[in-house]
C-alpha cells in the first residue's frame, strides 16, 4: 500500500514559475510553522509534503456537451491552452442508462453532457487525446462500470496498455439517493456495483481511482459546510464497509479513493472545511477500519459553486469564481475546475472556458502562493473556525452512526431532509436581504447585459440517432446476445452476494458492440429500479 502512495506522491520535474523569493528578495521557506507538517498524519496541512512547489493542482475544466465530436474539439482547445487534465459531463440519458434513441431520451440528447451510446462514440470522444499521458475524470454514476469499460475498450482499440490509463469515475452513487436523482438501481444493489468497479480497476486499470466521492453536488442540494464534510465522509466510509465485506483487502483500493468537494462562497469556512476533512477522513480511517496511516491521506478534487452564479450581472460571476479558486488552492486541491461566468444562463462558449482556465492559470503563475507549502497554517482565526467546524461535522456523523450508517440514514430521508431544511434556511436569507448577493439583492441594476452565449447544434440529435441506427444495423447479433447473456449471469451473482466479474463481462460487451442501453437494460431486468 505504502509503496503505490509513494509512487502518487513522485515530483514532477518540471519547471514551476512561482517565485522562491518575493519581490522584495526576502527567500521564502518550502514550509512554515510546527509538526505536523504537510505530508504528515493526519494530513490537515495537505496530503503532500511539497505541495505546489513541485507540482501545480491540475487544471481539469470540466467539458462535454452535444455530440462526441463537438466535445472532444472543445477537450483539444483547452489542452491547446493550457489545461492540464480531462474532465467529461455526460447527457442525461447517458447517466439513465437509455441509448439517445429510446423514448426516454427525447429532448435531452447532448443536452447537459455528451451523448455516449457505443464504443464508436467514445472513439470520437477521445479522437487523438494522449490516454497514456494524461488522466481524465468521467462525472458518471449509475453507468460508470460501463463509461470504464468504454473507456479502457478504446486505449486497447489504440494499443495503449490500460494499466498505464489514468483518471477518475466518479461513481459516487449514495449521493444519487441524496442529492442528485441519476440512479437506477436499488441502493443495496448499486454498493454491490461500486465494490466490482473497486475489484476490477484494481487488476486491470491500478492508476485509475474508482470513485470519486462527492460532497459537491450535497452542497449544491443546499448543505452547509458541516453537512457536505459528514455526508460526504459518512459515503466514503459506507463504500469502504462494502469494499471489505465484498471480500476486497484494504491495500487494493483505499489509496484510491479521491474525493470532490464544493467551493462556496464563504472564503475562511471553505479553507477550514478541507483542511477538517482531511483530518476528520484520516482519523477515522484508522480508527474505524485500521488503515495504516500512510494510506489514508485524503486527496480531492474541487469546483467553484454552480449554484452562487447568478444570471444577473452575469460577468461578476469571474470574480466570484476567482475567489472561489483561490480558497480551493489554499485549502490544498488536488485538482480544480472554474466554473465560466455565463453558466448560470447557457453551457459555456469557447471564450467564457478560456476565461476560467486563465483564472485557475494567473492564480498558478502570478500570485506566489504555490511558493509555500500551507502559507496560511497558523491562523488563530483559522484554527479556532476549524475547530468548532469539527465539533459541528462530527456532531452529524455520529447521529449517522446512531441511525445504523448512511443506507439506512437515507433510506429513512434523514439526510434529504436536513439538506432540504439548510437549504431552505439558506434561500430566506438570501429572500430577505440578511445574506447579500451583489446584483441581485443588493446593487442591482436596470442595465442589460448582452452575451454572447453557447448555441445548440440543431443538427446534433439528427446526426447522433443516424449514427446509432447505423451502428445497431451493422453488428452480428449471435455476439451481442451472447455478451448479454454473461452479463446476465455475473449480475445475478452480484444481486445474490456471490463472487461475481460483472466489469469484465461489460468490458467484452462494449468490445462486441453492445449499446450502453442494452447492457443497462440487462441489469435493470435482473436488479430491478429505485423508487422513491
Amino acid at each position: 500500500m505504502k509503496k503505490r502512495a509513494d509512487q502518487d506522491n513522485v515530483v514532477d520535474n518540471q519547471k514551476i514559475a512561482s517565485a522562491r523569493t518575493t519581490t522584495s528578495g526576502i527567500e521564502l521557506k518550502p514550509v512554515y510553522g510546527s509538526s505536523p507538517l504537510p505530508g504528515e498524519f493526519p494530513y490537515t496541512r495537505g496530503p503532500y509534503r511539497s505541495m505546489y512547489r513541485q507540482k501545480f493542482w491540475t487544471m481539469r475544466q470540466y467539458s462535454g456537451f452535444g455530440s462526441a465530436k463537438e466535445t472532444n474539439a472543445r477537450f483539444h482547445y483547452l489542452l491547446k491552452n493550457g489545461q492540464t487534465g480531462l474532465s467529461s459531463a455526460f447527457d442525461l440519458p447517458t447517466q439513465m442508462g437509455y441509448d439517445s434513441d429510446h423514448e426516454m431520451a427525447e429532448g435531452e440528447v447532448g443536452r447537459v453532457g455528451v451523448a455516449i451510446s457505443h464504443i464508436e462514440d467514445m472513439k470520437l470522444l477521445l479522437a487523438k487525446l494522449p490516454l497514456d499521458q494524461i488522466s481524465t475524470s468521467m462525472t458518471i454514476n449509475s453507468t460508470a462500470a460501463i463509461l470504464l469499460c468504454l473507456y479502457i475498450a478504446v486505449a486497447k482499440d489504440r494499443k495503449i496498455n490500460p494499466k498505464s490509463l489514468r483518471g477518475t469515475i466518479q461513481n459516487d452513487i449514495l449521493k444519487e439517493y441524496i442529492a442528485r436523482g441519476t440512479y437506477i438501481y436499488p441502493a443495496d444493489f448499486s454498493l454491490k456495483l461500486v465494490a466490482d468497479v473497486f475489484r476490477f480497476s484494481n487488476t486491470e486499470v491500478p492508476r485509475w481511482n474508482p470513485i470519486s466521492i462527492s460532497g459537491y453536488h450535497i452542497r449544491e442540494a443546499g448543505s452547509t459546510a458541516a453537512q457536505e464534510i459528514a455526508f460526504t465522509l459518512s459515503n466514503a466510509f459506507a463504500y469502504v464497509e462494502t469494499a471489505l465485506k465484498s471480500g476486497l483487502r484494504l491495500e487494493n483500493f483505499v489509496p484510491r479513493l479521491s474525493f470532490f468537494f464544493n467551493v462556496h462562497n464563504n472564503f475562511f469556512e471553505e479553507i477550514a472545511k478541507f483542511r477538517v476533512a482531511r483530518k476528520i477522513y484520516a482519523e477515522e480511517m484508522v480508527k474505524r477500519f485500521h488503515a495504516p496511516k500512510e494510506s489514508v491521506a485524503l486527496k480531492f478534487h474541487a469546483q467553484t459553486a454552480g449554484s452562487t452564479l447568478t444570471a444577473q450581472q452575469p460577468i461578476n460571476n469571474s470574480i466570484r469564481v476567482a475567489y472561489q479558486a483561490l480558497a480551493a488552492a489554499l485549502g490544498g486541491a488536488q485538482s480544480l475546475h472554474t466554473n465560466s461566468y455565463d453558466e448560470a444562463l447557457a453551457l459555456p462558449t469557447e471564450e467564457s472556458a478560456l476565461l476560467a482556465l486563465r483564472t485557475q492559470q494567473i492564480l498558478a503563475e502570478e500570485t506566489g502562493i504555490a511558493s509555500v507549502a500551507d502559507p496560511i497554517s497558523g491562523s488563530s482565526f483559522l484554527e479556532d473556525l476549524g475547530q468548532s467546524l469539527e465539533e459541528k461535522t462530527r456532531a452529524i456523523m455520529n447521529r449517522v452512526a446512531e441511525m445504523g450508517g448512511m443506507l439506512s440514514a437515507i433510506e429513512t430521508g434523514y439526510v434529504q431532509r436536513e439538506i432540504q431544511s439548510a437549504a431552505f434556511e439558506a434561500q430566506k436569507k438570501i429572500d430577505s436581504g440578511e445574506q447579500k448577493v451583489v446584483g441581485v439583492n443588493c446593487f442591482s441594476s436596470d442595465e442589460k447585459t448582452t452575451l454572447k452565449l453557447h448555441q445548440m447544434n440543431p443538427k446534433v440529435v439528427k446526426d447522433q440517432l443516424s449514427r446509432l441506427k447505423k451502428f445497431k444495423a451493422n453488428r452480428k447479433s449471435k455476439a451481442i446476445e451472447g455478451s448479454l447473456k454473461k452479463i446476465e449471469g455475473e449480475v445475478k451473482k452480484l444481486r445474490s452476494g456471490s463472487s461475481a466479474e460483472v466489469c469484465e463481462s461489460i468490458l467484452s460487451a462494449v468490445e462486441n458492440r453492445c449499446t450502453l442501453g442494452e447492457i443497462s437494460d440487462v441489469m435493470r431486468n435482473i436488479a430491478g429500479t429505485y423508487h422513491l
